[in-house]
């Protein structure tokens, strides 16, 4: 007999603070209605905390909803009205602030009215779990784990799932397929221990960095120029990310180490500088309060000065011989170079890697079961390109090893403590092909056999591993078609950013042909993000100016013929997006026979960025789109969709780009990225098995006609009156209403899909024929941003 699988309905968030309303936004996100609770409010509504912080998500960056529309789906609620409610709900996640004590008094109030069958998680960062489970009734405490979303809940990858002693392995089975496919996050079991992983990892990385900041003298913009994007970490590097987090945050979750952590050998370092202290006292806490390390002065940013006891302009930069060193490609000639360099930014950068790998090695026993663990919460929390335990181990685990053991021998490491013995045993590494090191079981151990893995074909990839990349049935310059030994083809592209030029063009094309003679459907789908930028503007903007006219239009009518093949496929061609879907990309899926998109999908027709309109058939389709829609009218449903292509709106997320048109009511939302593939296999699977047809040409499309263009055009005025838009912008926005609208023609007069693509061609060909054009598509090409001439 099976357990019973855990079903969420249901959940219940406590505590509507910034971290708990934003769990809560994230559970609606992926469709699971969602209670918000917090104290009743002094005045006004009882439920006031929760209806206002509600309505505070839509003015947070990044936005927590992926459709603000969802905001009005939570259901505010306070604990003196509304405990009734939780009689009906399988997940209640507590986020209230960090306080043993008043977190016990609301699992005691909370108790009588949950369900025997619910599971109760606390989304602490730092206290004992098992130490919250003696607050419950005996029998709820098997069904009660931590659970640590990292901040901002919808945008990390990363969650900490933290059992008891007690807590039953099928609710955390459970859990862990719930956390992973519907909330498409990367889970990670972590040990009952302050911080868990990736706080007490990533802190002490903060720490240890601000503590060689001052032994070295240099200066906080310098820091960031070297713990930056050229060491494979997020832009924001150390103290901007300081700010971001706010420095009362992290100062607080130092505190908490330092308060339970007396027997770390790290101790010594865990509090605050005095220049933190300083800050903190001033009401300086970072990006919240408009100031901290860094703040903002007219265009200029200034970064504090410790030596001038003030602000100064910032001016980040890395040492030639540093900046040379970071860019050699071999990991272990690299960090040979940064030990031996006398260069006092190499020096820094060594010590800062050499006290973390200490750290991390030292406690790798007592924190995780595993190091994969370990690197992947750093990877998903952080956003490091490569967790501590990887970078150690391309860059040679012996050599590094043996140079952290002469610098604990010569007093130059952080702490004396020695490191443990299995570090030195003549291993390679912690990663293998046999799984992962863990050091609590001396033993190798592989990824989680969890069914819920099955369903990503191509997971995010620890050090050495190498997964399958299918057999390949064709190939040109442009794409691979390729299979998993099953009946659905897979076509990913093989430009640069996945970019189409007439390799792409002519790929897809033949591809869809060997797959109707060999396959059941066939999925567009790219190996990493992003789906595609779009046309490549480099090629098309030679051919203009070599003057080849002919081959520039030969080119667009080839784009609309691959866009028709898409659709008229006689296997369902399905297209899996995730990450940007911008103008010719975007038009492929709207070709396709169904799009299944991730959630962070960024999808729209830009081509009037770069001065031009989309002529790859997108808005052909929008015009047959309207007119299904709305026979007798479809000017009413042109309305949304003109807006969005003159403005070349992209969307911010998968269900927006169906609030904007971009993608069809019936297309799927998928939350984790990694079960894209998966999911659009079986798409297409199930629509071959339902025995698919391609749709029937439209032959008597009714278009919206000179009327609706005129009223476009009369709106467009408007703009132009108001400097809102330059008189190329109107000039392009005019020519995606005639396109839109079926050209100088009756309203209701019928159009063929053929009419509507040649308007494309020929509005599309004459505007990449003007000066301003030209000038916007280099302008874009040089700099990647938009010109408005």
């Amino acid at each position: 007999m099976t357990a019973t699988p855990l079903r969420i309905r249901k959940a219940a968030v406590l505590g509507a603070g910034v971290m708990g309303a934003q769990i809560a936004a994230h559970l609606t996100n992926a469709n699971v209605e969602t209670v918000l609770f917090d104290l009743p409010a002094k005045e006004g509504p009882k439920s006031g905390i929760a209806i206002k912080a509600i309505a505070n998500l839509a003015k947070l960056s990044p936005a927590p909803l992926a459709d603000k529309n969802l905001a009005a789906a939570i259901i505010p609620a306070n604990y003196e009205e509304d405990l009734a409610l939780l009689a009906d709900v399988d997940l209640v996640i507590e986020a209230i602030a960090e306080r043993m004590d008043w977190k016990l008094d609301l699992y005691t109030k909370i108790a009588p009215h949950v369900s025997k069958t619910a599971v109760l998680a606390s989304n602490t960062s730092g206290l004992s779990i098992n130490g919250l489970a003696e607050a419950l009734p005996e029998e709820m405490r098997h069904r009660f784990t931590g659970v640590h979303f990292f901040n901002p809940p919808r945008y990390m990858h990363l969650v900490e799932l933290i059992p008891t002693r007690l807590t039953e392995k099928s609710v955390l089975e459970g859990l862990e397929a719930f956390l992973t496919t519907t909330l498409g996050k990367g889970v990670v079991y972590a040990k009952d221990t302050p911080n868990f992983i990736g706080n007490r990892i990533g802190v002490f990385s903060m720490l240890s960095t601000m503590h060689h900041t001052e032994k070295s003298g240099l200066g906080f913009d310098t820091v960031d120029a070297l713990t930056g994007p050229g060491i494979g970490r997020p832009k924001s590097a150390t103290f901007r990310t300081a700010d971001v987090v706010g420095l009362d945050t992290l100062a607080h979750v130092v505190k908490t180490m330092s308060d339970t952590l007396p027997d770390d050998p790290w101790h010594r370092y865990f509090q605050p500088p005095a220049w933190l202290k300083a800050l903190i006292d001033k009401g300086a806490l970072g990006q919240k309060t408009g100031a901290g390390v860094y703040r903002k002065a007219g265009k200029d940013i200034l970064v504090l000065d410790l030596q001038k006891q003030d602000y100064r302009v910032s001016e980040p930069k890395a040492s030639d011989e540093v900046s040379a060193i970071l860019a050699i490609k071999d990991p272990a000639e690299k960090f040979a170079k940064l030990r031996a360099s006398s260069d006092p930014q190499a020096q820094f950068l060594w010590a800062v890697f050499r006290d973390l790998f200490h750290y991390t090695a030292y406690h790798l026993a007592d924190i995780a079961d595993t190091a994969r663990d370990v690197d992947f919460a750093i990877r998903w929390g952080y956003g490091w390109k490569l967790g501590p335990f990887e970078i150690w181990q391309s860059a040679g685990w012996q050599q590094i090893a043996g140079w952290i053991a002469e610098d604990i021998a010569a007093g130059k490491t952080m702490s004396s403590a020695p490191l443990p013995a299995w570090v030195t045993d003549g291993r390679t590494g912690v990663h293998g092909k046999s799984g992962s090191y863990s050091a609590s079981a001396n033993a190798e151990k592989p990824r989680s056999s969890h069914p819920v893995y099955a369903r990503q074909a191509f997971p995010d990839p620890i050090l050495g591993e190498k997964f399958d990349q299918g057999t390949t049935v064709w190939e040109n310059d442009g794409v691979r078609l390729w299979h998993a030994g099953d009946d659905i083809g897979v076509i990913s592209f093989k430009t640069k950013m996945h970019t189409v030029n007439d390799q792409v063009l002519d790929g897809i094309q033949h591809a869809i042909g060997l797959a109707e003679q060999q396959f059941r459907g066939v999925v567009l789908w790219q190996p990493s993000e992003p789906f595609s930028a779009g046309a490549d503007l480099k090629g098309a903007l030679g051919l203009l100016q070599a003057g080849k006219l002919a081959q520039f239009e030969a080119m667009v009518a080839n784009f609309q013929a691959t866009s028709m093949r898409i659709k008229y496929s006689l296997v369902p061609v399905v297209a899996a997006v995730r990450g940007l879907a911008l103008g010719g990309g975007c038009e492929f899926q709207m070709h396709s026979a169904r799009t299944v998109a991730a959630l962070e999908s960024y999808i729209g027709l830009v081509e009037a960025g770069v001065g031009l309109l989309p002529a790859g058939g997108g808005l052909k389709e929008l015009a047959v789109r309207a007119a299904q829609e709305n026979p007798d009218d479809p000017f009413e449903s042109l309305k949304k969709v003109f807006e969005t292509v003159a403005m070349a709106k992209v969307s911010a997320s998968a269900l927006e780009a169906k609030s904007l048109g971009l993608l069809r009511k019936d297309d799927i939302v998928v939350l984790n990225s990694y079960e894209l593939l998966h999911v659009a296999k079986a798409q297409a699977r199930a629509m071959a098995e339902s025995g698919y047809r391609p749709p029937l040409p439209a032959r008597a499309i009714p278009a919206a006609g000179d009327v609706s263009t005129a009223t476009f055009k009369a709106s467009l005025a408007n703009l132009a009156e108001g400097y809102f838009a330059s008189a190329h912008d109107i000039e392009i926005a005019s020519r995606i209403a005639d396109t839109l609208s079926g050209g100088k023609i009756e309203r209701g007069s019928p159009v063929d899909e053929a009419w509507l693509l040649a308007l494309e061609r020929r509005h599309f060909v004459e505007l990449a024929q003007t000066e301003k054009t030209q000038a916007r598509i280099a302008h874009t090409m040089t700099t990647g941003k938009p010109l408005r001439n």
